[in-house]
């Protein structure tokens, strides 16, 4: 037996990316005594600005944007209660076809080597019993994403560390739920393409083949909160335009797909620490 604590590190792309896909599960675990490592790759540079300037329009300055992300990704990290915050402070790397995707020093242009090397430093420091990042697609493609999953796969073959492991996924049901949920909110949103409609299609996976369903519901008003502190970047949130009760109902439930394990536990499962206590 060890007196170290049972551990989650969250391995995300940018700030904001935190509170989405695992808010849930960083306020349920911090509540339960787990200590949350939360890692965040880039600045957040590529964000809007202040008035929602975008990138690349007059006003929008990278630095000051990236030193308020940083601000926000704090706050957010108090209202989840997340034991500790590591920044690897990339520069952001734009979606998908930006001209800051080739940019010198963007994460997306950063040898996965490199940058794995200066995860597994962390992941040897908190020696995490479970790791949760993105697909191999960064669950919809963007640059950042793909490059975290790249670097946290990385690491852990450069460790000797055998954590369960989990990348972040949609059952395709709530998938269409989103959709007819967000028509509901901008009644005059045009049908996509049939090639967008048929890559949104692809994204998340069929409900039988998701491994692990956490449910955090009881902690959905701290994970609303936790985008909410994310307020420069309201405008791209769809989720906060839902106010707090259906947030609950739609975002309560959050779920994974268990890619490593060295517990045997059987699955679909409804805890990431299932074997570990």
């Amino acid at each position: 037996m060890t007196d170290r604590p049972l551990t989650l590190m969250a391995v995300h792309a940018h700030p904001d990316d935190e509170a989405t896909g695992t808010g849930g599960v960083l306020a349920r675990y911090a509540a339960e005594g787990i200590r949350t490592v939360l890692v965040t790759c880039t600045d957040g540079g590529c964000g809007d600005g202040p008035g929602g300037v975008k990138p690349g329009d007059p006003g929008h300055d990278t630095a000051a944007v990236a030193l308020m992300r940083r601000q926000e990704l704090e706050a957010s990290c108090d209202v989840l209660k997340v034991s500790d915050l590591e920044m690897l402070d990339y520069a952001d790397s734009g979606m998908t076809g930006w001209p800051s995707n080739d940019a010198p020093g963007s994460f997306w242009q950063t040898p996965v080597q490199e940058g794995a090397a200066r995860l597994a430093e962390l992941m040897r420091h908190y020696r995490p019993d479970v790791v949760v990042t993105y697909d191999e697609n960064g669950f919809y493609g963007h640059p950042d994403h793909i490059q975290a999953h790249r670097i946290t796969m990385a690491a852990l073959e450069m460790t000797a560390l055998t954590p369960k492991v989990y990348w972040t996924t949609m059952p395709r049901s709530m998938m269409q739920r989103f959709g007819e949920i967000m028509r509901e909110f901008h009644e005059d949103m045009p049908e996509p393409d049939p090639a967008e409609a048929a890559a949104m299609a692809k994204i998340g996976l069929p409900d039988d083949e998701i491994t692990t369903w956490v449910d955090a519901t009881a902690f959905s008003g701290q994970k609303f909160d936790a985008l909410a502190a994310h307020a420069s970047q309201g405008e791209n949130i769809f989720f906060l335009k839902m106010g707090k009760e259906r947030f609950g109902e739609l975002m309560g439930i959050e779920t994974f797909v268990r890619v490593q394990d060295a517990t045997g536990v059987a699955i679909p499962e409804n805890d990431l620490f299932a074997g570990l206590r």
